[in-house]
């Protein structure tokens, strides 16, 4: 039996587990080992950590857990949870079954894509999401963002602070008037036409017409899914973002479910490690609080 079975082993669920840990409890990490930054070549903007490969941030956070002699790492994916009257009973793909008094969530989220030709293999090496992570590497050049919802228009607002930035309403998104007045005092060029391809290793944006744009990046607000259909079994609250449905926390990350916490992307409609961290973070200090003082509550 854990104290604390964490789903989702990248920095959200990592930093879940370093105060458990410190404070010597029994914890279990179940990781499938898919981080949604995978296919960027570098982590900037995190504090001390700017422009290291986020593969590497990762290992080392896992080797520093693995010295805690009360983590369990298990390299698995769930397929189901049931909340008991003892806590939670995980069932993983491989056949394991782990039982905690307390769940972490932090299983992140999937990007979807808008079906351009040439867009998902460039997706984290310039096409982005975030200009905060990637914004300033591109040294003020032209920067693009391509509409796919409504939050196109705060994408193209903010980037004129990192470059010259273009629209692209790709058939997409239509401004409105006020809009449209925004959009210019910012300096924002607008391309009505569709996106037809992205091609070169100098990213170029190709449009029906022929019209060719030379771009340092473009930007691109993904809608996201959580792709685990055993939170549906156990009654979660989800809130409706911008970009997609993440999962509802109080402000210490338990969900809607009692002793069942959620950090990470999953439970936050803008994600980035440093997010990650700190939501993580309060997710493991909130289960330690409710195993610490509960009992004495009872008492």
């Amino acid at each position: 039996m854990y104290d604390v079975i964490i789903i989702g082993g990248s920095y959200a669920g990592m930093a879940a587990a370093m105060p458990l840990l410190r404070a010597r409890r029994k914890v279990a990490i179940i990781d499938a080992g898919v981080r949604r930054n995978r296919f960027a070549s570098h982590a900037h903007g995190v504090l001390a950590l700017d422009g290291k490969p986020p593969g590497e941030i990762a290992a080392e956070a896992k080797r520093q857990l693995l010295a805690y002699p009360t983590l369990n790492w298990v390299d698995d994916s769930a397929t189901g949870v049931i909340k008991n009257t003892s806590g939670f009973e995980v069932k993983t793909h491989k056949r394991q079954t782990l039982h905690g008094a307390r769940l972490i969530v932090a299983t992140g989220v999937r990007d979807q894509l808008p079906e351009v030709p040439g867009l998902l293999e460039r997706w984290g090496q310039s096409v982005f999401h975030c200009p905060y992570c990637h914004g300033y590497e591109l040294q003020g050049g032209e920067v693009g963002v391509l509409a796919t919802n409504d939050m196109a228009m705060h994408q193209a607002l903010m980037l004129p602070d990192w470059g010259p930035t273009v629209l692209f309403l790709n058939e997409t998104f239509v401004p409105s008037d006020e809009q449209l007045a925004q959009l210019e005092q910012r300096g924002v060029r607008i391309e009505p036409g569709r996106v037809a391809s992205l091609s070169g290793e100098d990213l170029t944006v190709n449009m029906d017409s022929g019209v060719q744009h030379q771009l340092a990046g473009l930007f691109v607000a993904s809608q996201i899914s959580i792709s685990q259909p055993w939170l549906d079994t156990l009654g979660c609250e989800m809130e409706q973002s911008p970009i997609g449905p993440v999962l509802w926390t109080d402000e210490m990350k338990q969900t809607s479910v009692k002793h069942l916490y959620a950090c990470g992307d999953n439970a936050r409609a803008a994600g980035n490690v440093t997010f990650a961290i700190a939501d993580g973070a309060t997710a493991g200090l909130s289960a330690h609080r409710s195993l610490l003082f509960e009992p004495l509550a009872k008492a």
